[in-house]
């Protein structure tokens, strides 16, 4: 259907009336006029509204784009944040582990600690035993020193009483018995000489140890004879000495006995502390 203007022709006096025709006429072409105006003014909104839509599309897609890139984004970062949820419950875990390790170590020390105060106190007390026990042996080892300090005056007050005409005394050292008869020569004696039953009782009662007396085969096997080269009056030998055993006991001991039978021969190399009569 062909487009076309619209005319509208108003009588407004006299139908057949010459200028009521040009009226219309004239209406007819302003109308068109404003047709024309309001096609070009469509066209140009139309165009207006595609631009717009142009626009609004081109900032839809730059708005999509983004959210996309920005759920990209976010994909990742939950993708990291699960990896360190990950990582942090892998480290919760250890650390729990660790964690009851540590628990376990410290009962274990505990009960070491509890050992240790029950040895602790074990050894205080034994501690406070001992210094009970070395109290009293202290004072028993006074007691011990001045019973001893009082035997020893009397030893040497009975010492003291047998220095008259003679004197005995024993060396301090122990010797051979060359030695020991050197020593009492040192000193002004020699070696005791024992020719009597009393002497013999005596000079037993006077020694607590072992000691050389003056007499000796070392001259002539066989043939005792005294310091002062006399020959034995009398004898007191174990039974059975002198026996010479390993053919070398040329020198005479007395060893302190409940009888006076206490001679004995042994080699002269021996280390004997000695009798001195001065």
């Amino acid at each position: 259907m062909e487009s076309g203007n619209f005319y509208v022709c108003r009588n407004v006096t006299n139908r057949s009336s010459p200028r009521t025709q040009i009226h219309c006429q004239d209406g007819g072409k302003s109308q068109k006029q404003r047709g024309s105006r309001c096609l070009a003014l469509i066209t140009v909104s139309l165009a207006l509204i595609c631009v717009l839509l142009l626009v609004f599309i081109i900032l839809q897609q730059t708005t999509i784009t983004e959210e996309r890139d920005l759920i990209k984004s976010y994909k990742i970062t939950v993708e990291e944040f699960n990896q360190t949820i990950n990582s942090l419950q892998e480290k919760y875990t250890d650390i729990k582990i660790e964690k009851d390790q540590l628990q376990n170590n410290f009962s274990s020390l505990s009960q070491k600690k509890l050992e240790l105060e029950t040895i602790v106190n074990n050894l205080t007390a034994e501690k406070s035993q001992l210094q009970s026990n070395l109290k009293s042996l202290k004072q028993e080892l006074e007691s011990r020193i001045t019973s001893l300090n009082d035997e020893l005056g009397k030893e040497q007050s009975k010492q003291r009483n047998l220095c008259g005409p003679v004197c005995y005394f024993v060396s301090n050292e122990l010797k051979s018995w060359s030695d020991s008869r050197q020593y009492c020569r040192d000193h002004g004696a020699d070696l005791v000489i024992i020719n009597t039953e009393e002497k013999q009782r005596l000079i037993s009662s006077l020694v607590s140890e072992r000691v050389w007396i003056g007499l000796s085969d070392i001259e002539n096997e066989g043939n005792m004879i005294w310091v002062d080269n006399s020959t034995m009056n009398q004898t007191f030998w174990f039974e059975e000495e002198p026996n010479n055993a390993g053919g070398n006991e040329d020198c005479i001991e007395l060893i302190p006995s409940e009888t006076i039978l206490n001679w004995n021969d042994l080699p002269c190399s021996e280390n004997r502390k000695g009798i001195c009569e001065k």
